[in-house]
């Protein structure tokens, strides 16, 4: 994309908000009564609850209990099994209780223990010995009040027992600690466990059980933030590609923990922060702008307009083709040497080198300064809103009694900056070699770079214009102009919104649709933002 696009100021600098023509040519909306209509739809008290079903539910230390306890209270009903033994089904079916069910009717009980490690007590294996053997220890002759037989029928000595859950619990294995007899799947009984540690490694193998709600349960993951808030969020919907917010505030991806970064894919995202953090561009850049030293291999940069390089080890070499020389040179040629021949593999290499660091630094620029302005404009969201309050109370309650639309505009800016800057990684990725060279021709490559950058550079400009009106002195303005402002912002921020809209679909239809195979999928767009996740409610547990 050209460098003009990035800079808005020249083209809004006589920007007024009586010039409709202008604005309108730049909304690209083909209905503005539509648009007004939507608006009073949307235009609703910033404090207000959504009365619309969450995506997502935040489950704190407290409701974790709560959590658990209602999958192990329904599969405890329906098959009719112990508490420690619905556990174990649960971590082993990672907590699904639809998929435990599905496996029950489908494949019957005995079928659904053996396979998570459970056995059916059996009456007949007990023994009425008074002296036993432990195969473990080889200790002889002892007492079966010193023995312990699990529920597999093995029986072994308190110590080899104890020992042995010390280990697991200590590597962390606490979730499923098998039988020590050979080849034996069984899962120990937790309440033996618990019987035979110290109080200290009962109430660590405690906490990991209570843990695996969230560990092993592919619909709960803890919130990544630091420190860490203490809670987790619970999707509501078996939705590979989703982006939540915690309680605490913190957006972040479900897939991969990271921050939000739609329309990037998790894969994109992590090869563009790799790339970022490390020094891959440098490393391009030494190619393109230094020599090696033929003879120490030390990168020499060149300062002068001569052609005969001396390094600090004392070799003369030739900057043009980099082999080695003697001193004698002059303006036109270096003595004893020519270096007419074309060199292809480096030349082609040294090229490579630039052009890649050419299109990390066109799109890090981009991304950099959006991810700038998103910074910047906090401190503007803050400012409109005391502003806006402070008016609410001051000015004609007519106009000021709801300033939703103001702070609406401002969340509009939001999210539509944050799209943008994660839109300049997609497009690194999308339209480079790194990950599509095999799936795309050059010529459909350049096609779809095309025909995002149109859809990416409308995006981009009414974004510079959304940001530009919020930063009018609206505080200062009669009744007459604020009612005016208001009708742009509505306007603008609609178009905004179906920019994005297009973009997404352009994205996930045209671009990535075609060559995804499930790796390149991203979290779908959302007109009002990403959905703060609602409080765990414990008559609900659909995992």
């Amino acid at each position: 994309m050209d460098d003009e696009y990035m800079n808005y100021e020249e083209e809004d600098e006589n920007y007024s908000l009586d010039d409709d023509e202008q604005e309108d040519e730049n909304y690209s909306l083909d209905d503005d009564e539509q648009e007004d209509e939507n608006y009073n739809e949307a235009e609703v008290d910033v404090q207000q609850v959504t009365s619309t079903k969450s995506t997502s539910q935040v489950i704190t230390k407290k409701s974790l209990v709560a959590a658990q306890k209602e999958c192990l209270v329904r599969v405890m009903e329906l098959l009719s099994v112990k508490e420690n033994q619905a556990r174990t089904l649960l971590i082993y079916y990672q907590w699904n209780v639809d998929k435990l069910f599905s496996v029950y009717i489908d494949q019957g009980k005995d079928h659904m223990f053996s396979c998570a490690g459970l056995t059916v007590f059996d009456p007949s294996l007990v023994t009425s010995k008074k002296i036993m053997n432990c195969d473990i220890c080889m200790e002889e002759d002892l007492p079966s009040k010193v023995m312990t037989r699990m529920e597999c029928g093995h029986s072994f000595c308190n110590d080899c027992w104890k020992e042995h859950f010390t280990v697991r619990i200590n590597e962390g294995e606490s979730k499923r600690i098998r039988c020590m007899a050979h080849k034996c799947n069984a899962i120990c009984d937790e309440d033996v466990v618990r019987k035979l540690v110290s109080p200290e490694l009962a109430e660590k193998y405690d906490r990991f059980l209570f843990e695996s709600y969230v560990e092993d349960n592919n619909m709960v993951k803890w919130c990544p933030s630091i420190p860490h808030c203490g809670s987790a969020i619970r999707k509501i919907e078996d939705d590979d590609d989703v982006e939540v917010e915690c309680s605490c505030g913190l957006q972040f991806c479900f897939t991969c923990l990271s921050e939000s970064h739609s329309p990037c894919s998790c894969l994109m995202w992590k090869l563009w922060k790799k790339k970022c953090e490390d020094e891959s561009e440098t490393v391009n850049w030494i190619t393109v702008n230094t020599k090696l030293c033929p003879k120490c291999c030390k990168p020499i940069s060149k300062q002068d307009g001569c052609n005969l390089m001396t390094c600090k080890c004392g070799q003369h070499f030739c900057w043009l083709c980099g082999e080695a020389t003697g001193a004698s040179h002059t303006v036109q040629s270096i003595a004893g040497h020519s270096c007419g021949r074309y060199k292809d593999d480096k030349v082609r290499q040294m090229e490579r080198a630039k052009r890649d660091l050419d299109r990390y630094t066109h799109y890090h620029y981009r991304y950099k300064a959006h991810t700038d302005s998103l910074k910047l404009e906090d401190k503007l969201r803050k400012s409109i809103l005391e502003k806006a309050v402070s008016n609410a109370e001051t000015k004609d309650q007519q106009v000021f009694k709801e300033y939703s639309w103001v702070i609406d505009a401002v969340n509009r800016l939001f999210r539509s900056r944050r799209i943008l800057s994660y839109s300049y990684p997609f497009a690194f990725y999308m339209f480079g070699e790194e990950l599509f060279k095999d799936e795309m021709s050059d010529e459909e490559r350049e096609m779809k770079k095309n025909l995002f950058e149109d859809q990416h550079q409308q995006l981009e400009g009414n974004v510079e214009k959304l940001s530009k009106i919020l930063e009018e002195p609206f505080d200062e303005y009669d009744h007459e102009k604020v009612v005016d402002m208001k009708r742009h912002l509505n306007n603008l921020s609609n178009a905004v919104d179906n920019l994005c809209k297009k973009m997404y679909e352009c994205i996930e239809n045209e671009l990535l649709g075609p060559i995804q195979f499930g790796i390149h999928n991203i979290a779908p767009y959302r007109s009002k933002g990403i959905e703060q996740a609602t409080e765990f409610c414990a008559e609900i547990c659909q995992t």
